[in-house]
């Protein structure tokens, strides 16, 4: 037992062995950051969901160039889970993605209305949405790292320029933790 001592709650039948292994500490360093940005990440989107008052608010992660997929979501009721959805990638090309870089926020009011490509209207009514706004997480203002989105699943909505700005700040507040936290 010289090697073991006492965890700080004193409770004898928990161990901590210190370690020298740099590879484990950084392990142990990189899941620690990753639970603070798991946390931050799903408390915006907590909040956005009760300021908004939408039926989900998602964090659409893209992991490989334009392929993506749902990591986080906030729900007004877990009927309208999408949580692992990889989305209409098919539809999302370069040109897209360009317009996100630049900044682009996206406001549809009622997806059976506006003209939008088949292929993106089609994906819309798979996951049940009527009015959807997107707007890019941008880390560097450059790199899109993923898309911070807002659903509303039972009717049309018409946007608010006050939504609009509150998804925007809390995709660039998005964007400074994630950068900092990685």
């Amino acid at each position: 037992m010289s090697n073991q001592k006492l965890n700080s709650d004193n409770n004898p039948n928990r161990v901590l062995y210190p370690s020298s292994d740099p590879e484990l500490e950084k392990f142990n360093k990189r899941l620690k950051a990753n639970g603070k940005r798991d946390f931050v990440v799903q408390e915006t989107l907590n909040r956005l969901l009760k300021k908004l008052q939408v039926n989900r608010v998602v964090l659409y992660y893209f992991y490989r160039q334009w392929e993506g997929q749902v990591t986080f979501e906030a729900l007004s009721h877990p009927q309208w889970s999408i949580y692992g959805s990889t989305g209409a990638d098919e539809c999302f090309n370069d040109e897209y993605a360009a317009l996100y870089i630049a900044g682009r926020t996206r406001a549809i009011s009622d997806v059976e209305v506006e003209p939008i490509h088949d292929c993106h209207k089609d994906f819309l009514r798979s996951i049940e949405v009527r009015a959807n706004l997107v707007v890019p997480v941008l880390l560097d203002h450059q790199q899109l790292w993923g898309l911070l989105i807002a659903h509303h699943c039972e009717s049309s909505r018409s946007w608010l320029p006050s939504d609009i700005e509150l998804l925007q700040d809390a995709a660039q507040a998005l964007a400074v933790d994630l950068a900092y936290l990685s």
